[in-house]
């Protein structure tokens, strides 16, 4: 078997901060082999494409995330596909109010509350203005979110949002595209059929990455 006929080989990141059995289910039916890595160094290491998931606070899983941060950021620089998920896609950012520590950086802005009277947001919301042919080709329009912080990129930043929804009066950025570099603050494993369809999008997506390579 050649390499490039093996399976796709995704490493979660794993902060440590909840279960991530839907993620991987989703993965796995998308035909990726999951390894689930807690060292940020090691995750970047051989692997073709990498998840941030949606579980956790930021503050602990920027801790988590410290030794191997400019390993990480150099790697999904470079070019190594990445999707970050909810707290997952926050951790691209700079920094949060939710809490301290140092994201990835690798859009820049920062996180910070929703400002609705009713938070958290929890259930279905729409998806506005997409532009990501992942998010297209997958058919979502619907997506299911469960936060209280939301991503605010700077003004120079913002052509990197791919895709935009509206809670309590408050427009934030529901995805982010920068490359190869991917975010989404609503849970795509949680989404429905069309939000695996996502997940499956990102994943052959990331192959054919490697079969250009």
């Amino acid at each position: 078997m050649t390499r490039h006929s093996a399976p796709l080989r995704v490493t979660v990141f794993d902060y440590g901060a909840g279960n991530l059995h839907s993620l991987v289910k989703a993965i796995e039916a998308g035909g990726g082999a999951v390894q689930v890595e807690t060292d940020p160094v090691r995750a970047v290491q051989h692997a073709d494409a990498v998840i941030l998931p949606g579980v956790g606070a930021f503050a602990p899983a920027a801790e988590r995330l410290a030794p191997g941060r400019t390993a990480m950021r150099e790697a999904f620089l470079a070019g190594l596909p990445v999707l970050g998920i909810c707290l997952g896609m926050q951790l691209l950012f700079d920094a949060s109010d939710e809490g301290p520590g140092i994201g990835l950086g690798v859009v820049e802005g920062q996180v910070s509350k929703l400002q609705a009277a009713q938070i958290p947001q929890i259930g279905w919301n729409q998806l506005e203005q997409v532009t990501d042919p992942l998010l297209q080709n997958s058919g979502l329009t619907i997506a299911y979110y469960a936060n209280s912080f939301v991503c605010r990129p700077t003004h120079t930043q913002l052509q990197y949002v791919s895709a935009w929804s509206e809670h309590g009066g408050d427009r934030f950025p529901a995805s982010v595209r920068r490359g190869n570099i991917i975010g989404t603050q609503f849970h795509p494993e949680k989404s429905s059929a069309a939000g695996v369809a996502f997940v499956r999008e990102f994943l052959h997506f990331a192959a054919s990455l490697r079969r250009t390579s």
